[in-house]
């Protein structure tokens, strides 16, 4: 009976630990026929200092974490290891700065339809878990609304 307890409650931590990550707001922007590349938006917060350290998505042959910023006075984009993810505090996964890379699609993303994306966060004991989010296709003009008081 000990056992059987032990297990329900390793059980409710696993799932509590994910319920730790909150994605918000996730989408993506809609691909002409034969492209290969996208990008993808949201905002991740964590209740515990965590980093975001890896991604992926069905749709694409794989999927990269990657950084908009200046250098030289150009703007340039490159793939990063991590994301940190402050505890409390929104990480916005936007234009122009931290978001997310799909190279090698394997189909055109239509307006209108879903796309999962899982995200891999490893917490401060670098324990990782997964959450599956379903990132809504956007037209390809979309700017997604400024959220007042969230930053990265």
């Amino acid at each position: 009976m000990n056992r059987l307890l032990s297990l329900l409650a390793t059980a409710l931590f696993s799932t509590s630990a994910l319920a730790q990550v909150t994605v918000l707001e996730p989408w993506v922007r809609a691909t002409v026929p034969q492209q290969k590349a996208a990008g993808a938006f949201m905002r991740v917060q964590s209740a515990n200092a965590a980093r975001l350290v890896g991604v992926s998505t069905p749709v694409a042959g794989r999927a990269e974490l990657h950084e908009m910023a200046m250098e030289n006075n150009t703007m340039r984009m490159r793939q990063v290891d991590a994301v940190e993810l402050p505890a409390g505090k929104p990480v916005d996964l936007a234009s122009g700065g931290y978001h997310v890379m799909f190279f090698d699609l394997k189909r055109q993303l239509k307006e209108g339809e879903s796309v999962p994306v899982t995200l891999v966060v490893e917490d401060a004991a670098k324990k990782k878990s997964s959450v599956t989010v379903e990132a809504k296709v956007q037209p390809m003009s979309y700017v997604a609304p400024k959220a007042a008081g969230h930053h990265h």
